[in-house]
């Protein structure tokens, strides 16, 4: 990549496929992006950017490099696929340019202090995903088919939707007296079986009825 085509990227702005890192500090706060990208669409991680999009590069792109790739192979599970280019802006300074390609073996998640965190790209945002999305991503990677009974349970849901834009999990477990565990599964497998669609949000998760082409 030239320092034109770089200039290029960097003037779009960041979004769903893209994230700017002024350094490697904190690698762990880093690798929420790398996750995010790797159970969304993909994307790149620029570091050597501040937020504001001014270029200002590393003094030691090598060194960040190999801390960022020490921590991805640490602390990211499964193994995610990347690929990095250094790209020179001037005589002392690089671009890092980690291109994070989308996953077939979701959910990817962050294990750390004994905890594991998944998280999934939201326009130019990383959020923690919900049990319901973290779900719906490993179990879009299993062979077996999603087995549907529509009873009382989810007519109730679908009769809500012929009269409501959208349903979330609470309202869901509201008007059909399951519990909150019970409710999510049952959205669960409706989305695995394209009835329903999710729409991930930092603060609640949409559900809508999956249009008919």
């Amino acid at each position: 990549m030239t320092t034109r085509d770089l200039k290029a990227l960097v003037d779009k702005g960041e979004g769903q496929r893209l994230e700017f890192k002024k350094k490697v500090d904190y690698p762990e706060k880093v690798l929420k992006e790398i996750v995010a990208f790797a159970n969304t669409d993909g994307g790149d991680l620029l570091i050597g950017i501040e937020d504001n999009g001014m270029v200002s590069g590393l003094d030691n792109p090598e060194g960040e490099s190999f801390v960022l790739k020490k921590a991805i192979r640490e602390y990211c599970n499964p193994h995610i696929e990347f690929h990095v280019e250094e790209i020179p802006i001037s005589c002392k300074k690089s671009v890092l340019k980690f291109n994070i390609l989308k996953s077939t073996q979701k959910p990817h998640a962050i294990k750390y202090n004994n905890t594991e965190q998944c998280y999934i790209r939201i326009l130019d945002k990383s959020v923690k995903a919900s049990f319901v999305v973290n779900e719906i991503l490993r179990r879009r990677n299993s062979p077996h088919g999603v087995n549907i009974k529509i009873n009382e349970h989810e007519k109730t849901l679908l009769q809500h939707l012929e009269n409501h834009n959208s349903i979330t999990l609470k309202r869901f477990s509201q008007i059909s007296g399951l519990n909150k565990y019970a409710a999510s599964r049952r959205l669960i497998k409706l989305v695995l079986a394209n009835i329903l669609k999710i729409e991930p949000s930092e603060s609640e998760d949409k559900f809508y009825m999956k249009e008919i082409a």
